[in-house]
């Protein structure tokens, strides 16, 4: 695949700056999470097997620039740092992506952004090749009805989603539920998760959380209104076990959360520890410092740092929604509760905090099944859906050239 050039389209991607103070201020913009990642470290494991790529994202709250990731891969940022009008992004995109040079494939990256499979679908056809969609977040069928913005969301952006996904040559899921959700699609989608960079695993434990005393339950990711961290902190306050709450994370939800850690009883056994969002290759020394991760989401695609769990053998307590049941065991390699139910995420928590042995036999489950996840062996399985795009593409041409009365 050395001579193959992809242009990837994405609405978000990781951050392009190691300074921490400029990160935390993009985290602040757009929180930083499972999209982010799996985009980068996808671009990265494909620039390891030659593809050229040109990916084209968001700027968010950070400059329009120019890199290269990598060997190959060139990282455009374009669009408005203006929250309310992010998805202009995608018109800033547009002259990039249809004059982009010897296309052979494009590979879209569905989130909650309406703009970026319309802007897919034109490019495909502009350059005539094989359109390709990972959805990490289905608008039509993960997003709930619940508040007017995410109705809203779903009712416009469903059907524009499901026309998109009718005209991709290929489709990625990440989990099987989302993939037997596709309906007529089943036959040209693909099951591949989100996966981890295993070589960063294991490692010393974060010294941000040195101080937290044990037992240590964690929270990382956004502090979004989908991931429920409130309900968390409230959990908190119900625990019979002492234990400490790390919540690592930044976003529009940061007010809500220290509204509901202040609301905490007096009483309660537990020590809260929050911090801003932290780079994500320090994510396997946070997870090193945990005893439980806590994904308290009320919808979810997947949840990538369930993945990271895995890797970093801890167990898990999380929602029962969407793709999460692909990911924990429960009761194997965590335990899985209904979403918005303090009583139940704290009983949940009590059990792991009040037995080590259970945590000890689902850490070492974890890390038995943490193989699975590796990005670069999920990255061959990407090679083999472009593979067979490409391939199925080129017979249909043939097919059309063969035809009698073709011109």
């Amino acid at each position: 695949m050395t001579d193959l050039h992809v242009l990837r389209l994405t609405s978000v991607f990781e951050p392009d700056t190691k300074d921490a103070d400029e990160v935390e201020a993009q985290a602040r913009f757009d929180p930083i999470g499972g999209t982010q990642n799996h985009t980068a470290n996808l671009t990265r494991a494909m620039d390891a097997r030659g593809v050229r790529q040109t990916v084209l994202t968001s700027r968010l709250g950070g400059p329009v620039t120019d890199t290269v990731l990598g060997h190959r891969a060139r990282i455009r940022r374009v669009g408005l740092p203006i929250r309310r009008f992010r998805q202009l992004w995608a018109l800033a995109a547009a002259a990039t992506a249809l004059r982009a040079p010897a296309v052979d494939l494009v590979h879209a990256h569905q989130g909650e952004d309406l703009a970026t499979l319309p802007l897919a679908v034109f490019a495909a056809r502009r350059h005539r090749c094989p359109l390709v969609v990972t959805l990490h977040c289905s608008v039509h069928r993960t997003v709930p009805t619940a508040g007017l913005k995410l109705s809203l969301l779903r009712w416009l952006g469903g059907p524009l989603e499901t026309a998109c996904l009718r005209a991709a040559d290929a489709v990625i899921a990440l989990t099987p539920a989302s993939a037997r959700a596709q309906g007529g699609l089943q036959a040209r989608t693909s099951v591949i998760p989100s996966g981890v960079e295993s070589e960063h695993y294991p490692a010393l434990p974060s010294p941000l959380l040195a101080d937290v005393p044990h037992p240590v339950v964690l929270y990382l990711g956004r502090l979004a209104r989908q991931k429920s961290v409130p309900t968390l902190v409230e959990a908190f306050g119900l625990l019979r076990q002492p234990a400490s709450l790390a919540v690592i994370g930044d976003g529009p939800d940061a007010h809500a959360v220290d509204e509901a850690v202040h609301r905490l009883p007096s009483d309660a056994r537990v020590r809260v520890h929050r911090s801003g969002f932290r780079p994500h290759d320090e994510v396997p020394a946070l997870l090193a410092a945990a005893d439980v991760l806590v994904l308290p989401s009320v919808y979810e695609e997947m949840g990538s740092v369930l993945v990271e769990a895995l890797q970093a053998g801890v167990p898990v307590v999380a929602s029962r929604v969407g793709g999460v049941p692909a990911v924990v065991d429960d009761g194997v390699t965590g335990l899985l509760v209904p979403p918005s139910d303090p009583a139940a995420l704290a009983a949940a928590l009590d059990r792991l905090l009040a037995d080590p042995d259970e945590r000890a036999a689902m850490r070492a489950a974890s890390l038995a099944r943490a193989a699975g996840y590796d990005w670069h062996s999920l990255a061959e399985r990407v090679a083999e859906v472009y593979d067979a795009a490409l391939t199925a593409r080129r017979s249909r041409s043939d097919n059309r050239a063969a035809s009698p009365g073709t011109v």
